[in-house]
Order: structure tokens, then sequence, then C-alpha cells
């Protein structure tokens, strides 16, 4: 195990315990880290004092976890560690300056979301048998998840009392317990009235006021509808890992596809912040740029 050399790293812990409150295990965190940003600076830049540490050594420390090919989120923790603990010298004016401010972080990956098409919805609709009471659940299910974008968290505590098919639209307690108003489209709605009328009272003997559920008459649960919506991915041979989520990011990519501006979508989907609705400006950009390497006339003439 390191042994703590540089005494400050002690006094930073005690400041994360005491006055930030980190949890444990954040704190064990920072430790980690900064024991290894010591060894680096004590063997390889010879430093004995956290004083003489200037920006070139942190760089060169930076390097040598870029080298060591460590995952960019891993890197990206050792340099907020690194950032926060010299910012906490300066503060305490150990020293002079904050030789970590102008240190960039690494710019994440963006890692999109999956996504199906609008064929791929289709066909996963086309295929649920609505000769059974739970098939029409199902349909409705689906429906209404691809035309709302619902959470699944939001879909599976969803209220028949939130529901204003006259109107056309739902009413919907996000995240932060905020309530949120979405639009209806006519397949949901028919799939909708069609189940209500049909087969959610079949299906639930005792009066409720949730809009759906399981075959025991209870609460569906996350897991059951997730394996639900696999199982009826791969019969509609479907080679994408998917999830209820798919469907959400499948909504938000359609319409953005379709001309809906970002800030509706956002407010669609219950969006705090609107960074968080941009992944799907990157998916359209990328179907855009598949869409054009496949039907541009020069692009064709290359891969002939």
């Amino acid at each position: 195990m390191i042994e703590i050399k540089f005494y400050e790293i002690t006094d930073f812990i005690y400041y994360l315990e005491d006055e930030k409150r980190l949890s444990k295990n954040t704190i064990i965190a920072y430790r980690n880290d900064l024991l290894e940003y010591q060894e680096f600076l004590i063997k390889y830049q010879h430093i004995e004092d956290v004083r003489d540490i200037d920006k070139e050594m942190i760089l060169k420390y930076i390097a040598s976890l870029k080298r060591a090919n460590l995952a960019k989120t891993t890197i990206a923790r050792k340099i907020v560690t690194i950032k926060a603990f010299h910012k906490f010298l300066s503060n305490e004016q150990i020293s002079k300056e904050d030789v970590a401010y102008y240190i960039d972080m690494p710019k994440k990956d963006i890692h999109l979301p999956t996504v199906l098409t609008e064929e791929e919805i289709s066909k996963m609709l086309s295929l649920i048998d609505l000769s059974t009471d739970i098939g029409k659940r199902n349909k409705a299910m689906l429906e209404l998840l691809y035309s709302s974008g619902l959470r699944i968290s939001e879909l599976l505590d969803l209220k028949i009392s939130s529901l204003h098919m006259n109107e056309k639209y739902l009413s919907v307690i996000g995240k932060g317990n905020k309530e949120r108003i979405i639009p209806l489209g006519d397949m949901a709605i028919i799939a909708l009235r069609d189940y209500i009328e049909n087969s959610r009272s079949n299906i639930s003997k005792k009066p409720g006021s949730l809009l759906f559920y399981n075959y025991k008459g209870e609460k569906m649960s996350r897991q059951g509808f997730f394996k639900y919506i696999r199982n009826l991915a791969l019969e509609a041979g479907i080679d994408k890992t998917i999830s209820p989520h798919t469907i959400r990011h499948s909504f938000a990519t359609h319409l953005l596809a379709n001309g809906a501006s970002l800030r509706i979508v956002q407010e669609l989907l219950g969006h705090e912040d609107i960074s968080t609705t941009q992944i799907y400006t990157h998916i359209d950009k990328t179907k855009l740029k598949e869409i054009y390497q496949n039907t541009h006339p020069l692009k064709k003439e290359e891969k002939e």
C-alpha cells in the first residue's frame, strides 16, 4: 500500500470529510487517485514539496495515464481529483497559485443510444396478438410508449385519470415531481380505447387507479415489460439490444427527423437541461450521413 508522503493530502482528505461531507467511497477514490499522483511526482519528477509542482508536471502525469490506455472516464475522474486538490492548496495559501486551474478536462465520448426505425416499430406492433386481453394491453402500452416518449417508470405508474383521450393528451408526473402535458397520437388512442373498454377490467377484477396491470391484476414490473419488449423485437427479427427506453429514444429521434424543434422534444421528454436532449441531434446527423453515403450519386460511384 502506498504511503502518504505529502501531508497536504491528509489535510485535503480531512477537508473532504469534515467540510464537503462526501461519501466514504468518493473519499477513498480521491485518496487513491492522489496517492498515484504523488507516486508519479516523487518517482519521475523528483518532487518533495507540493509547492514545487507546476502545470507541466501535471500534463506529464496526464500523458502517462493516456499511455496506460486508461478509459477516458477514469482519466477524467483523476483530473477532477487533481484540480480539486490544487484548488484546495491555493485556497489554503499553501501554494501561491492554482497550477491546475487551466488544465482542460478530456472530451467525453458520445455514446449514441440504440434507436429503432419507424419500420421496425411498425413490425413489432403488427406482431402483437390482439385476440387476448394481455395482447390488447401490450398493444396499448407499446403504442402509448412510442406516442409519448414516457419513461418506463412513468408508464407503469400512470393512472387512468391521467388520460384525456377526447382532448388527445395525457398528464404525467415525472422526475422532480413535475407535471408535463403530452399530446396523444391517434393510433395510441385507438389502442387505449380498445384495451380500456374491452380488456382492462378482465385483467384486473378489482377496482384500481392504475392504467396497466399484469396478468395477476397487480402493478406491472419493469423487468416483466423489459422481457416482453426484448422478445417482441427478437420475433420481429430486429438484431439490436433494446429495452423500453429504446422506444423513448426512438420517439425523440423520429420527432427531430420529422421537423420538431429541440426545445419541444425537451419538453415532451421532461429533460431539465436541453444538453441532455441534444444527444438525439447526434443520432439524427448520423442517420443523415448514412443516407448520404448510400444515396448520393458520387458516393454510389465510389462504391461501384
